[in-house]
């Protein structure tokens, strides 16, 4: 299986308006709630893919119980979520059906007691040695140290399990030097990280701080990867419009599946943006649209080299 971590997981609202308008009141036109923050996201499309999942984190009040009972009836994903004290955070997102552009609300998430990391510690850990690979993703809620990410990889490579980081900030920057096995950042992300606008540079750069590989997601523009195989750039054929809430989670998905699967690196990138892609397509984070995806995935274009042995 699969193993995604959330450690400030959230349930997902999303609602539809005709036009978004700032001093204004707004009917909606539709309402969704989903489980969500990013690895959850992740095990959700890894789910649709066909991989067995297990995700943990942390859970907690009224929210935590809704996202514990979604949770339950995804198939193929099982909930090893530890209970917290406090009440699991909610994301809102409004998109704008006439624009198609969505604004992004998110709550901080619950206070973590010191004997609630202890007791996450204890069950990623025992979770550990039926795992393929490790997804550790989003950001930390309250009372969680900042280093936590750096510390999950190194336990997770000292059981020789694959490591894939998809987080900002310092998180990012302290998991780097655990030497993970992946990091997944977009543009805005590798630029705070590096200090550099320039994709490929930035990218070489944030290997070179620590990431075994590093897959830039640039939005419409596609994926770039170093890694100690090569270099590739994936580039979808034409931009999707709709919702990009959680298209980056499904690059993450592409590319543990591509992992697990041990395709070549060229594969992992083609599914991963076509999966993107699909995503934006798709109404909610978590899902995409299985029509254009498997219509993407012979229309990726890949370009790049192989490393000189």
């Amino acid at each position: 299986m699969i193993l995604t971590v959330t450690l400030n997981t959230a349930l997902d609202i999303t609602y539809r308006v005709r036009s978004l308008r700032p001093h204004a009141t707004h009917r909606v036109s539709e309402v969704t709630e989903r489980p969500g923050g990013k690895g959850v996201n992740v095990a959700r499309v890894l789910a649709a893919l066909g991989h067995p999942v297990t995700v943990t984190g942390f859970a907690g009040g009224g929210t935590g119980r809704a996202v514990r009972d979604a949770l339950g009836a995804v198939p193929g994903v099982v909930d090893a979520l530890v209970p917290t004290g406090g009440t699991t955070r909610r994301t809102v997102a409004v998109v704008d059906e006439r624009s198609g552009d969505t604004t992004q609300l998110n709550e901080p998430g619950p206070t973590i007691a010191p004997a609630e990391w202890a007791a996450f510690l204890a069950a990623f850990e025992d979770l550990l040695p039926a795992a393929a690979a490790v997804a550790l993703c989003g950001s930390l809620p309250p009372g969680v140290p900042v280093g936590a990410y750096a510390g999950l990889i190194r336990t997770a490579r000292a059981a020789g399990v694959p490591v894939l980081l998809d987080t900002s900030g310092e998180p990012l920057r302290r998991g780097l030097a655990a030497r993970p096995d992946l990091i997944k950042p977009n543009a805005e992300e590798l630029a705070e990280l590096t200090g550099s606008h320039e994709p490929t540079r930035a990218t070489q750069d944030a290997r070179r701080r620590g990431a075994h590989a590093v897959v830039a997601s640039l939005g419409a523009q596609g994926l770039l990867a170093v890694t100690p195989e090569g270099h590739w750039r994936a580039t979808p054929p034409a931009r999707v419009h709709g919702n990009p809430t959680g298209a980056g989670d499904s690059v993450a998905a592409g590319l543990l599946s591509g992992l697990v699967e041990q395709l070549p690196w060229p594969a992992r990138l083609t599914r991963a943006t076509a999966l993107s892609a699909a995503t934006v397509g798709a109404p909610v984070a978590g899902e995409f649209d299985r029509a254009v995806y498997e219509e993407l995935l012979a229309r990726v274009a890949v370009s790049g080299e192989v490393s000189a042995a």
